[in-house]
């Protein structure tokens, strides 16, 4: 429903900046198809012509609070029409340094791997017509390392379209330390990626508190439901932190584990101490904080937890619930 509404308004809006003359209401419903397919013709039948009147005047104030400017117009005959000048809807040139091109180019890869890829290098291209610098390639590479931030999980656009549209919805979510989904009712505030995984940050209604998923758990389709937010949404540095928090990024204690020789090269590079134990084998000492143990799964036999005892036992719970599938 979501992007056959986009589909209408944008429809509705080309219609506006089109026409050299006003437009009325039965002149645009002749012309945009969605508007026939769901009303037929104008001059249809009484009911019809109410709903399609509800449905355009909607579409009209959702098309003036994204910024349109829309004119209305009445005729010598006193019919009422409908045009947007592109004079009043042209927008001042754009100027882009360096490094504001280069975060549009990653955000435009991170659609690369999403279904609307083509519309993110449409809008880079007209970015480049409308003033871009002809020496910034946001596309290029400008170093020995690229930033890549991958897009795999099916639930990444359904959430980032709810997130911007406001909307609660509903999901299956399969905890590392169980073996079944449960199903949760949230309020998307936004998405997240740390350290090449995505995030969903957002108010979980059924626990009554602030919540962090990550993607790849969530399961089955993403549903949108009615009504509006319940609490109000944190700005995104809040938000920020909250995923950091939930991520791993935070941590209050440390934590000893063995590590196989050779192997883990980020716990490494976070460790406070390292001490050789011989066999193949290494000590750690490491930062200790939220999501470290859904961390130290990923290296699987390679790690072994010394302590806490806490950490150890999630640690263990998480690999017998991969253990039992």
């Amino acid at each position: 429903m979501a992007i056959a509404k986009a589909e209408r308004l944008m429809n509705l809006a080309l219609c506006l900046l089109g026409t050299r003359r006003p437009l009325s209401k039965r002149e645009l419903r002749d012309s945009i198809e969605a508007y026939v397919e769901a009303f037929g013709p104008g001059n249809g039948a009484a009911g019809s012509d109410d709903s399609f009147n509800r449905m355009f005047e909607r579409d009209k104030d959702d098309l003036r609070e994204l910024g349109l400017v829309i004119e209305t117009v009445e005729n010598l005959d006193g019919e009422v029409g409908y045009l947007a000048r592109r004079d009043s809807n042209r927008l001042p040139p754009i100027t882009l340094d360096a490094e504001e091109a280069a975060a549009l180019g990653l955000a435009a890869k991170v659609w690369q791997q999403a279904r609307l890829a083509g519309a993110a290098s449409g809008a880079l291209q007209k970015l480049r017509a409308a003033g871009l610098p002809e020496d910034v390639d946001p596309y290029e590479a400008h170093s020995a390392l690229e930033p890549r931030i991958p897009v795999h999980e099916a639930a990444f656009e359904p959430l980032m379209l709810a997130c911007r549209d406001r909307r609660p919805v509903v999901f299956d979510y399969r905890k590392a330390t169980a073996a079944h989904p449960e199903q949760r009712h949230v309020e998307p505030w936004a998405l997240e990626c740390w350290r090449g995984h995505w995030y969903l940050a957002g108010w979980d209604r059924d626990r009554g508190a602030e919540r962090v998923f990550r993607l790849s758990r969530i399961t089955g389709r993403v549903r949108s439901r009615g009504g509006r937010f319940t609490v109000p949404v944190p700005d995104v540095v809040t938000v920020r932190e909250t995923v950091a928090s939930w991520a791993g990024e935070t941590a209050d204690r440390s934590a000893r584990i063995r590590l196989r020789a050779a192997a883990g090269y980020p716990l490494r590079a976070k460790a406070t101490a390292v001490r050789e134990l011989g066999d193949g084998w290494d000590e750690l000492e490491i930062p200790y904080g939220h999501g470290l143990d859904a961390w130290l799964v990923e290296f699987g036999p390679d790690v072994v937890v010394l302590e806490p005892a806490e950490l150890r036992a999630d640690v263990v719970d998480r690999l017998r619930a991969v253990a039992r599938g």
